[in-house]
């Protein structure tokens, strides 16, 4: 849920775009209509639409499309009572929807905004006619037949991995699966007392054995092959070793290897990969250490989500495309739960497969807290590469690694901070390899890139400097910014140059640009374009707009059009001197 003071942050910038350039998944805004039932219609609908998304905030009182807070701010009339409107929502919805609802007190219109917030939980919601809606990214969508079973596997009341198998458990099970479960198990520290359990033992042990048979998930982690094809006909495993985007040279089939359950699928499609995953050397100190282009703990991480997290009602394998240059992992089934590719990195955990995640998280194969998402990052990160990106393509999820070599000058440096007792996490991770091609960042910038919200990122940012000492804080509020020390920056061998790059700071460069604009009047040269003074400033192209605005009560005005626009000196009228 959004805070007061966040929404206020996020109002001040409709000065400069429109509201809809701010909704996400969990933030919406509305104006409020003039008539009193539309008015109640519109909470309603909006209410349904955030509960069945997971849950958000909406502002009700702010006009989409226009730009500037007198313009987008509205307000809600004093008639629109909260209790009364709390109550409306509260008869006409099925389940029944409880929102907090609060005054936020403005300057604009009628004086008041009413925030909403809204909880998720026993989705689908629908009004009482049976009728609703589903937040996707920053619209609502009709909740469909399909999208109701969909938000019924999210809360685990269609859970496909929990139905049984109408057979004896005993002539489903493979030996060699369920030896390779317990080595992988092992490697994770898993208890031993689970491990030394006779395998009926082990898998009852783990939630998916009932009266003598397998259920799905229990037949996923320890059936042999012939059993999984029969009982979960859609299960399967491709990897290709691609020459282009359309043509391989390679291909192997889960069914084909023999590899059908989780621990040999993980195993053989590992194997395959690494045969193109070459090892690189470091030596630090007496030590000499080996990185794979593709991370091991990033692969595996990226091969059990696919392989957990995936569809088994869509007739579509988890599919590897291992190129010369990155490497694909796909799998059926899109993103559960207002989970999207921007918040991923911190949202609530949920699985589509509830029973098969939770009996791999008892032997520490999974994480129940969300954390293979922030592990996979991490073990790119800590190397000097950049992260994996995650793609939701509706009815899959895409996995991209690109090949790259380890940046020897990173991972020294953090092993070395690692030493003296500082632990990088991924927010720091991603804020230094963002550094290192870039001069600079501010708080928007590092927000979108961390998955944080406005607040959070700024703590995290400030941290950066007064803890750790990495970075260099410029501006001031709103127009804060934040560089790398050069001397770090020299140590990571960044691309570009720090010193030369590191952006000026607001006053100093309003004094550079005014000076050089007046220089170039006194010769009689044509004023600077917004490229010009982009190369002097460093700034983009809105600084920029903002920075020249603040120059024109110094006598700066904008001649010409288009690409040719210049910003020329051309000094104060005696009205401006008052």
């Amino acid at each position: 849920m959004r805070e007061l003071t966040e929404l206020r942050s996020l109002l001040d910038r409709l000065q400069e775009v429109e509201a809809d350039a701010l909704e996400t998944q969990d933030l919406d805004f509305k104006e409020w209509p003039s008539e009193a039932k539309q008015a109640i219609k519109q909470a309603v609908d909006i209410a349904i639409c955030m509960a069945n998304g997971g849950g958000g905030t909406v502002v009700l009182g702010v006009r989409d499309r226009v730009v500037g807070r007198e313009k987008a701010i509205l307000g809600v009339p004093p008639q629109a009572e909260i209790h009364q409107l709390k109550r409306d929502i509260y008869e006409r919805t099925a389940p029944k929807l409880t929102p907090d609802i609060h005054e936020l007190h403005v300057a604009e219109g009628t004086g008041r905004l009413l925030v909403m917030q809204v909880h998720g939980g026993l989705s689908p919601y629908t009004n009482t006619a049976g009728a609703g809606t589903v937040r996707k990214g920053n619209a609502c969508v009709p909740l469909t037949g399909d999208l109701r079973e969909k938000l019924m596997v999210e809360r685990g009341d269609a859970d496909f991995t929990a139905a049984i198998v109408p057979e004896p458990a005993q002539s489903l099970i493979s030996a060699a699966a369920m030896e390779r479960l317990r080595d992988q198990a092992r490697q994770e520290q898993a208890p031993i007392d689970l491990l030394r359990k006779s395998d009926l033992d082990l898998l009852g042990a783990l939630g998916v054995l009932r009266d003598g048979q397998l259920t799905r998930a229990g037949l996923l982690i320890a059936g042999h092959a012939e059993a999984i094809g029969r009982h979960l006909p859609n299960f399967g495993w491709t990897h290709e070793r691609m020459k282009s985007a359309t043509t391989y040279d390679n291909r192997a089939d889960g069914r084909d290897e023999n590899a059908l359950a989780l621990p040999l699928a993980l195993t053989a499609i590992e194997a395959r990969i690494n045969a193109d995953n070459p090892i690189s050397t470091i030596e630090h100190g007496l030590y000499h250490f080996e990185y794979r282009a593709y991370p091991t703990i990033a692969l595996r991480e990226a091969l059990l989500n696919a392989l957990t997290h995936l569809d088994l009602r869509l007739a579509s394998p988890v599919l590897v495309k291992q190129y010369p240059r990155r490497l694909e992992i796909t799998n059926p089934g899109g993103l559960v739960g207002g989970i999207t590719s921007t918040n991923i990195l911190h949202h609530p955990p949920l699985a589509r497969n509830l029973q098969l995640v939770q009996a791999l998280a008892r032997l520490r194969l999974v994480n129940r807290s969300n954390l293979g998402i922030g592990r996979m990052f991490e073990a790119m990160l800590v190397e000097g590469k950049e992260p994996p990106l995650i793609i939701d393509e509706e009815s899959a999820v895409r996995i991209v690694f690109k090949r790259q070599e380890t940046a020897r000058p990173f991972r020294e440096f953090i092993a070395e901070e690692g030493k003296a007792g500082r632990t990088l996490d991924v927010d720091h991770l991603l804020v230094l390899r963002y550094l290192l091609s870039h001069p600079e960042i501010d708080t928007p910038t590092a927000a979108e890139l961390c998955q944080r919200r406005d607040a959070e990122m700024r703590d995290i940012l400030d941290e950066m400097v007064q803890i750790f000492d990495y970075l260099e804080r410029g501006g001031a509020g709103r127009g804060s910014w934040w560089r790398m020390k050069p001397a770090l920056h020299r140590r990571l061998e960044g691309l570009g140059h720090a010193e030369r790059d590191q952006r000026i700071d607001w006053d100093v460069a309003k004094t550079r640009v005014l000076n050089m604009l007046k220089q170039r009047a006194r010769r009689g040269e044509p004023g600077l374009t917004n490229a010009g003074i982009r190369e002097v400033t460093a700034y983009d192209r809105q600084q920029v707009n903002r920075l020249i605005h603040e120059l024109e009560a110094e006598g700066v005005r904008m001649q010409g059009h288009g690409r040719g626009t210049r910003y020329t000196y051309i000094g104060r009228t005696p009205n401006e001197h008052g």
